[in-house]
């Protein structure tokens, strides 16, 4: 087996009072393509960091081999030293030839010559990924790509990274870019690492079996655990299935939707009935809009009923915010019509979350001070409601400056999903969010009785969200399509339709057949066993506190040594006195059923 490239042994990291990460391993091959999973806040990033070489760790061996070029791309990259892009580009400690960055900023439609202090986090990004993939790297360390670009900027990076010989470590919220590229997965869970030689698409059903056996094994061990055994394996399962019934939803409302249109790719959706569960909510007839001499949109003729989701994608530049003004009447046409109910009830959350001050409170921006907050015409208490946000109540005094950009971004929707509104415009919603917010924001979406528009380049999230697209080219047609992202690239070039890639899960094995009942000995093993693990546990607890005595080293070697093989001798016994303890349970259950 070839020598990893990078390794990090007995990695430890001391947040204030408490370990961040401690005694983990971590080995990355020259070939490996790893998903890093883990909910907001876990650390990802600084894990990035630390294997970056960016951040010094409290403990631990960090390897390199000699010679290898490990390139991190930063997610929010810092040009601010820098007169130009340009210049940021062409430095870093591998400085990267000129002619490879221009190349490939060109193909990824980035202008270097731009003055740093003023660009765009899309123009930053670029300049970043150019530096990066033209420094010959062995190994990159990518910490949400595909934040602030575009569809075809993801769609060049994923087919650059597909050819790419070396191997990558990656932090995405984007579904479909960590199912197409990764084959192996690193899952960071309450402070310690799991890693899967499956890529993200085989996770969650490696997690759910993961989650499962943890809530098996504490339910039958400890009574004090059903609890979290409980939430662990009912509350996963029970959110993939109403996941599964919200997309089943989706479908119907589709086929719905379908049937109130015309022939797919003519530009107008007509209204079907004047029943109030179709009542069309914005109007559009014949608009065109121009910039210059350049058009924008071009005559288009739209119904958005309410209820429906609308999803608007295309290139930077293509007109998405255009369409997306128009829409909410932010701006007029040209000629043509854009008209809008007049009972309309706005709430817009736009990509740089404006609306959070960083100098508030939790509690303060939820509640304004109080224990209570009022959503959508119900009373909840601040810290109950945190908590359906997936945030921890003590966060309540937390000041906003101290959260991640997910949380942030997470807060931000619990504040404006209190409020009372029928149309609910997202502009990039997805940037920053881990995959359980992301979840989160797609029962939100599918649970709001209003209408909703959503301008993102997260082709999975509009593929589980959105009942039509609008689908932008640049040259100002706008394609009207029943159905997600994919659907419009299907319209486009059947050849090139998106399909989720359907990696292979090695399947469990086969239960064991049982005997028609339990031997007399397995009978004794399963009363007796966990009597046995309880006092193996107390044992090595006992020698634990022995050999925390730093003098003992020194003072008494002997001893030491014989603590320390007798703590190994325990744990090996705990370990096989619980499997053998919930085989036998297993089989035990089995017969019962």
């Amino acid at each position: 087996m070839a020598a990893p490239l990078l390794s990090f042994e007995n990695l430890g990291l001391s947040q204030g009072s408490h370990w961040l990460f401690r005694g983990m391993d971590i080995h990355v091959g020259a070939r490996d393509r790893l998903a890093l999973i883990g909910r907001n806040g876990v650390g990802k990033t600084t894990l990035l960091k630390l294997l970056g070489g960016r951040l010094e760790a409290d403990e631990g061996v960090r390897s390199v081999q000699p010679g290898a070029r490990i390139i991190t791309l930063e997610q929010d990259p810092d040009v601010s030293a820098f007169a130009t892009l340009h210049d940021f580009a062409l430095a870093g400690e591998f400085a990267p030839p000129a002619h490879e960055v221009e190349a490939i900023a060109d193909q990824l439609g980035i202008d270097l010559s731009r003055e740093a202090k003023t660009a765009s986090g899309g123009e930053r990004r670029r300049a970043a990924i150019a530096r990066a993939l033209a420094s010959e790297p062995d190994l990159l360390l990518l910490d949400e790509p595909t934040n602030h670009l575009d569809i075809a900027a993801i769609d060049w990076l994923e087919n650059w990274l597909a050819r790419y010989n070396g191997g990558f470590i990656v932090i995405s919220h984007d579904r479909a870019f960590l199912t197409r590229l990764t084959r192996q997965t690193l899952w960071l869970d309450r402070g310690q690492m799991r890693r899967n030689e499956i890529g993200f698409g085989g996770f969650e059903q490696w997690m759910e079996a993961v989650y499962a056996e943890e809530a098996r094994a504490a339910e039958k061990l400890d009574a004090k655990l059903k609890i979290e055994a409980h939430w662990l394996e009912r509350g996963v399962t029970a959110r993939r299935k109403r996941n599964q019934g919200r997309l089943a939803k989706l479908w119907e409302m589709r086929e719905t939707r379908a049937a109130m249109s015309g022939p797919q790719g003519v530009a107008k959706i007509a209204v079907a009935s004047d029943d109030s569960k179709t009542k069309s909510v914005i109007k559009v007839e014949h608009a065109t809009k121009m910039f210059g001499d350049r058009t924008i949109i071009d005559n288009l003729s739209l119904r958005v009923q309410r209820g429906d989701r609308i999803g608007i994608v295309g290139g930077n530049g293509a007109g998405k915010t255009t369409l997306l003004k128009l829409l909410t009447g932010e701006l007029q046409p040209d000629s043509g019509t854009v008209s809008q109910a007049k009972t309309l009830d706005m709430i817009f959350i736009d990509q740089q979350r404006s609306l959070m001050q960083g100098d508030k409170t939790v509690r303060e921006v939820l509640a304004e001070g109080g224990d209570w907050i009022d959503v959508r015409g119900v009373r909840k208490h601040v810290h109950g409601y945190l908590k359906d946000f997936l945030f921890d109540p003590s966060l309540a005094e937390a000041k906003v400056a101290t959260l991640s950009g997910g949380e942030r971004s997470r807060l931000l929707f619990a504040r404006e999903f209190a409020r009372e509104s029928n149309l609910l415009v997202l502009d990039e919603p997805t940037n920053d969010l881990d995959l359980e917010t992301l979840d989160l924001l797609q029962e939100v979406i599918a649970d709001y009785d209003g209408t909703v528009l959503i301008v993102s380049h997260d082709r999975d999230f509009l593929d589980r969200t959105v009942t039509v697209t609008l689908g932008l080219d640049g040259t100002g047609v706008v394609d009207v399509i029943v159905g997600g992202y994919a659907d419009w690239i299907a319209k486009r070039d059947p050849r090139k339709a998106v399909k989720a890639e359907k990696k292979a899960v090695a399947a469990p094995a086969p239960p064991k057949p049982v005997s028609a009942k339990l031997t007399y000995k397995d009978q004794r093993d399963l009363e007796l066993l966990p009597k046995r693990v309880e006092e193996l546990e107390a044992a090595i607890a006992r020698d634990e506190d022995v050999l925390a005595d730093p003098a003992l080293y020194t003072r008494d070697r002997k001893r030491f040594d014989a603590l320390t093989g007798a703590i190994e001798k325990a744990r090996a016994e705990k370990e096989a006195a619980e499997m053998r303890w919930l085989e036998l349970a297993e089989k035990a259950e089995g017969l019962a059923g």
